[in-house]
């Protein structure tokens, strides 16, 4: 088994597939600001002991008093474990550019200190500056030579440089490494966006793709794309999960199959919201784990929104029904995605509502992102034995239903609209698509008012559902 050290990152050291290899040489890349050295220094503090240490080497950086107040913020930072656990060492004035042989003196010094101390961790910040300074013939096989002898100690080499990414394919440093992380600060109209890619390692198997973090006082997080950590195995459940309405669950076999993905999708105000929400107010009356996560209400107003319908959960814990709301304005889908994971390990959640797939989509910049995005995040549910309600809004207030070419993402579609009869707007439900289920192939009618959403029988006698502007009685001209 290859020994393993963390980054201090639970999801980091995921998408490294289990941390860094004790005695590899890692290479952290990226431009000015990207958190480089932000993480490099977790790196340290997350693994030094008083029996093995870590050594920050700096080279042409800001100076180390400077460095250790920009530290104090940083939930990882300790104080006491300076100098006793964790050291910070100029190597400058070892690199020379007067004098032949600099680097190599430096790589001496490096290798003493790997053989003397034995530490878990050694750091050069930035090893790109050394480019500037040492022949490129020399800084080969040093390069070279410190790379194999530190791995005898079992510490792991971190070299922290701004390289560029086509210097990533020709500097010879990254022909020796056993690693390249990649980290980028990515414009996004008026927000950024920052992530990492992990181009090489050896020995493991990493989450390949662009992976969100973010940089907090709690230090270097990352939020492991879905798409890649997908679970193998899904368990095949036989039951149903029902929405609490007889009627509606009559037409549709009883309700929906366990583990199913459904979309509810129809126009502004027509109840796919209050339907979801009734949808979570049955499980909890058969004691279920519920999860609902909102981009647009908050949590009170989602308990507000029940309330009126008639489900009181004022009385519910977060044990039984955990609330989320995630402003939409900086929205991310990875985190997003993290939360709901979060919120499935912590055990037993039967049914989870996503309201809605608008923000999701707007989040994605990255449209084509979007259909795997949905699918992995739907087999996460599914995997933990949980059913899900997606809700997505259309523009029409009649018509046929746009899908956007998702729906063969969903097992299930339901589409809410409105309905004029006899001077009179209703609403009614048609089921588009229920994967190996028998439904009803009518419109189903329902109301809305003050004492919430009630469903009816099927509606007779209307055509023009499959795209005429109006719905037509029979005999209608």
């Amino acid at each position: 088994m290859i020994e393993r050290i963390s980054t201090g990152d639970a999801g980091l050291d995921q998408v490294l597939g289990g941390g860094l290899s004790a005695g590899a040489l890692v290479i952290v890349a990226g431009p000015p600001g990207s958190g480089k050295t932000i993480l490099a220094q977790q790196i340290c503090f997350a693994n030094a002991t008083a029996a093995r240490k870590a050594v920050y080497y700096t080279t042409w950086s800001e100076p180390h008093e400077k460095m250790m107040r920009h530290l104090e913020p940083f939930d990882f930072f300790e104080p006491d474990a300076l100098a006793d656990r964790v050291d910070f060492l100029h190597l400058a004035d070892l690199v020379n550019g007067d004098r032949p042989g600099g680097f190599e003196r430096a790589a001496d010094e490096i290798l003493r200190q790997s053989v003397a101390a034995k530490p878990a961790v050694i750091v050069i910040d930035s090893s790109k500056a050394l480019h500037d300074v040492v022949e490129p013939d020399e800084f080969r096989r040093a390069i070279y030579d410190l790379a194999g002898k530190v791995a005898y100690s079992g510490a792991v080499l971190i070299l922290v440089g701004e390289y560029e990414g086509t210097e990533t394919r020709s500097q010879p440093e990254f022909a020796v490494a056993d690693g390249i992380v990649q980290l980028e600060n990515e414009s996004r109209g008026p927000t950024d966006r920052r992530w990492l890619r992990v181009l090489k390692l050896r020995g493991a198997e990493v989450a390949a793709g662009q992976h969100t973090f973010r940089i907090s006082s709690g230090g270097f997080e990352v939020f492991p794309r879905l798409e890649t950590t997908l679970p193998r195995r899904v368990p095949t459940q036989t039951t149903r999960a029902s929405f609490g309405f007889e009627n509606l669950d009559n037409a549709i076999g009883g309700g929906i199959p366990r583990g199913d993905s459904t979309l509810l999708i129809g126009p502004s105000g027509v109840g796919k919201t209050l339907l979801s929400v009734g949808f979570v107010a049955a499980g909890l009356e058969r004691g279920e784990r519920c999860l609902h996560v909102s981009f647009q209400e908050t949590a009170d107003q989602v308990r507000e929104k029940a309330a009126t319908a008639g489900w009181d959960w004022t009385g519910v814990d977060e044990e039984r029904l955990t609330l989320h709301h995630i402003p939409p304005v900086e929205l991310d889908l990875d985190e997003v995605g993290a939360l709901i994971r979060r919120e499935l390990a912590r055990g037993d959640v039967k049914r989870v509502v996503i309201d809605s797939l608008a923000e999701l989509a707007f989040a994605a910049r990255e449209t084509e992102r979007l259909p795997a995005y949905i699918w992995a995040l739907g087999g996460f549910v599914r995997a933990a034995g949980g059913t899900t309600i997606f809700t997505n809004e259309m523009a029409a207030l009649g018509g046929g239903a746009d899908l956007g070419g998702l729906s063969f993402i969903f097992n299930n579609v339901f589409f809410l609209r409105y309905l004029e009869l006899e001077s009179e707007l209703r609403r009614g439900l048609n089921v588009l698509k229920m994967r190996e289920s028998d439904h009803e192939k009518g419109l189903i009618g329902f109301a809305i008012d003050a004492n919430g959403i009630a469903f009816g029988d099927r509606i007779e006698g209307l055509s023009g559902m499959l795209g005429w502007s109006a719905l037509r009685g029979e005999g209608d001209a």
